[in-house]
């Protein structure tokens, strides 16, 4: 079983891919992050966003959690541009709903798009370049 401790599988693409990693607080109120926890469980994320995150062009996407800290990552095709991704991301069905929904865990400001809440993060150290 996967966990923190055995680690996480990642998946093989057919092509090369690059990685956006960013974070996010939620508010702190541990009822409120159980309730956040239960809504992002398998089944319970409406199939209108989960298509969206697909349409757009993004492969893969992982959230993290410690405490009240998120950390999200996603991976997309070489040929993808977040701005315009997400420009479009924000006109799908029930998309700004969704963030709407959402916002009541988290510490960002009423009516905020993804992209607004999420907020990239600097790469700092790879071991690749060592």
């Amino acid at each position: 079983m996967e966990n923190p401790q055995s680690g996480y599988r990642t998946k093989m693409y057919q092509q090369p891919v690059k990685r956006y990693c960013q974070t996010l607080d939620l508010r702190d109120n541990a009822e409120l992050i159980a309730e956040y926890r239960r809504r992002h469980e398998s089944g319970s994320i409406w199939l209108e966003v989960m298509a969206g995150i697909r349409e757009v062009g993004i492969l893969e996407m992982e959230i993290y959690i410690l405490n009240t800290r998120l950390f999200m990552i996603v991976e997309t095709g070489l040929d993808f541009d977040w701005e315009e991704a997400m420009n479009r991301l924000s006109t799908l069905p029930r998309q700004q709903e969704w963030e709407d929904y959402m916002a009541i865990f988290q510490l960002v400001a009423p009516g905020a798009s993804s992209a607004q809440k999420w907020q990239p993060m600097e790469r700092m150290f790879h071991l690749y370049e060592y």
